[in-house]
């Protein structure tokens, strides 16, 4: 069971045609779990905590295949599960989030294949959420398990759980990326740290809105390298540091906390 404090408004589930709305009782929608029939699963639109503006943005014109928050991953037995999705993705229907007063949880479960259906690998992305009105927090167990074969992972410059915010050009004074040794922007590219925090602004509200994940210890290779793009993209990267595998039967367990405020 979840502690809950009356403090705090409860929140709900609302069936969405490829996924769930999380939001308030009063109607404030928190996030969006998507996790369409064939296609990669992500979270958007991850809202303010006052629900002014979402945090995420889906399918950037700089990074059409990015969808807010998501995972993937570049040579998996060789196969792209990242920008050109030549991997493809077979999520099965996300059951309803189990709901205590203001939080909640839920799972995505999602096949890797490649395009003649062939499986490389199954994930398991197991998600809680805590409302604390002002600000929230979204805890991920994101397995990777080998169950059909190795597989192998490729090294690469990025990888691995994503986040994609509203970058403007024309906001380049007021939005930025820092790490927990307190490098900046590109300073922060490829550097080990324990988090990355994105500050940017946000349609729809007149302060910065600003997401912070984790790369919690006991992960594989904690604390790991981070890719920070040109455009403030940040992901937990353990494919910068080279290849790795698993062995069939293996699995991969990294845990990750999100703080949205």
């Amino acid at each position: 069971m979840f502690a809950c404090s009356l403090a705090f408004a409860a929140l709900a589930a609302i069936q969405l045609p490829d996924g769930w709305r999380l939001q308030r009782d009063d109607g404030t929608v928190v996030l969006e779990q998507h996790a369409a029939k064939d296609a990669r699963p992500y979270i958007h639109p991850l809202m303010a905590p006052d629900g002014k503006g979402a945090y995420t943005e889906n399918r950037p014109k700089h990074h059409p295949w990015q969808h807010g928050l998501y995972t993937g991953l570049h040579a998996v037995n060789g196969v792209n599960f990242w920008e050109k999705e030549t991997g493809q993705f077979h999520p099965k229907p996300v059951a309803r989030p189990a709901i205590d007063g203001n939080s909640a949880r839920w799972e995505v479960r999602t096949r890797w294949t490649r395009e003649n259906g062939e499986p490389v690998l199954d994930e398991t992305q197991k998600w809680t959420l805590r409302d604390g009105g002002t600000n929230y927090v979204l805890d991920l167990e994101w397995t990777l398990a080998a169950n059909h074969s190795d597989v192998s992972f490729g090294k690469w410059a990025y990888g691995g759980l994503f986040l994609r915010m509203p970058f403007r050009k024309e906001n380049a004074k007021r939005q930025f990326a820092v790490n927990s040794r307190g490098q900046r922007n590109n300073a922060a590219e490829q550097q080990e740290a324990e988090w990355v925090e994105v500050s940017m602004p946000i349609e729809g509200r007149g302060s910065n809105g600003t997401v912070r994940i984790e790369d919690l210890p006991g992960n594989p290779g904690h604390p790991n390298p981070w890719r920070v793009d040109g455009q403030l993209g940040i992901a937990p990267s353990h494919c910068i540091r080279g290849s790795w595998r698993l062995s069939k039967g293996e699995k991969r367990v990294n845990r990750y906390r999100i703080t949205v405020r």
